[in-house]
């Protein structure tokens, strides 16, 4: 067949139009637009990934503050962060176990749900959680002597997984002894309640022992194991006629604080104490940090860690609102006269 230019055997073949310069355009919107979709609804069928929290509770449901509680998830809103739409919080609590036996099984488990950050306070909790995971990052809401216990390398450099809020236990100790001092000017004895078994014990022991001493007060340990006890303890401070009590801050004591506050009415001693929930039970006083503006920070912490801050670069805060609580019910209750200068300094009587 002979071909010449387009046509065969004599038939000339016609060509198709030439498409235009704006058909092409109209043409690449279009594919655009629909590759566009295509990527939108493959986006749209990936599931989006929330974060979960875990908060690792030393002590029991029963017995955790809920204004502490309630400051951290205010915090989380604040930043957010609405639990059961865009966040998980993963709760755990001791409930009653002693904490040997429950933290290590509670870490444990949070590890293995893969949450994102945990959120504890205590050293015995925060020693479970780094045991149980070297990586998933640990934020403390509160804790004493982060660094004489190896939890982080310093304030302003924690290392490792770990980070979050201390409190002044070595300022508190004297502090909180002598307000008790200068409350009940002639108490000469003072029994101390503390759990043997904290690894920060010793050092708060060695702590208040030195202000007893400026203050010219002698201490009585009523060191503890375990729940079962306090019986023994309260004995021992009925024995030796301690004229006080003061409580260090641990979770064994801060758990068992209505059992503490009623024999300490019930015997009519004066005492004070490390946390302002023993005030709220009916404890006579209360000195120290206020504790939700510590747990309201501990969500910023948790926020920082979720958005790519390592824990190690986000130094360990240490509290600057304190506050002194009298309970003039109380001191009515075991027959105190609060002298006036006292009620004048405190931030709140409970009345």
């Amino acid at each position: 067949m002979t071909v010449v230019g387009d046509q065969v055997s004599g038939v000339r073949f016609q060509h198709e139009p030439r498409p235009t310069a704006m058909q092409k355009t109209f043409v690449g919107i279009a594919v655009g637009a629909l590759l566009f979709a295509l990527g939108v609804a493959a986006e749209a069928q990936q599931p989006v990934k929330v974060p979960r929290i875990g908060y690792l509770h030393p002590g029991s449901a029963a017995t955790a503050s809920a204004a502490r509680i309630e400051a951290f998830r205010e915090g989380l809103r604040e930043l957010g962060y609405l639990e059961g739409k865009n966040i998980v919080i993963e709760w755990r609590y001791a409930d009653g176990k002693s904490e040997a036996e429950s933290l290590p099984e509670l870490a444990a488990e949070l590890v293995r749900i893969k949450v994102d950050v945990i959120v504890t306070t205590g050293t015995p909790a925060v020693r479970a959680i780094k045991r149980a995971s070297a990586t998933i990052p640990i934020v403390f809401a509160v804790i004493s002597h982060p660094v004489e216990n190896g939890i982080v390398a310093s304030f302003a450099r924690p290392g490792g997984n770990v980070t979050g809020l201390t409190i002044l236990t070595e300022e508190l100790s004297g502090k909180r002894l002598e307000l008790l001092k200068e409350t009940v000017p002639n108490v000469t004895r003072i029994g101390v309640l503390s759990d043997l078994t904290n690894p920060t014990q010793a050092l708060e022991w060695k702590e208040i022992l030195a202000a007893a001493q400026v203050l010219g007060v002698k201490l009585q340990s009523l060191g503890l194991r375990s729940s079962d006890d306090f019986d023994g303890a309260f004995k021992a401070a009925l024995r030796e006629r301690a004229q006080a009590l003061i409580t260090l801050p641990q979770p064994l004591m801060n758990s068992h604080r209505n059992l503490i506050v009623g024999f300490a009415v019930k015997n009519k001693l004066p005492a004070i104490y490390p946390a302002p929930e023993y005030t709220d039970a009916g404890g006579l006083m209360y000195y120290g940090p206020v504790y939700t503006e510590l747990f309201r920070r501990a969500a910023i912490f948790v926020d920082k860690i979720l958005k790519g801050t390592k824990p190690a670069d986000l130094p360990v805060e240490q509290p600057i609102k304190f506050e002194f609580v009298i309970n003039l019910k109380t001191a009515k209750q075991i027959g105190l006269t609060i002298p006036p200068n006292m009620l004048a300094r405190a931030d709140k009587v409970i009345k």
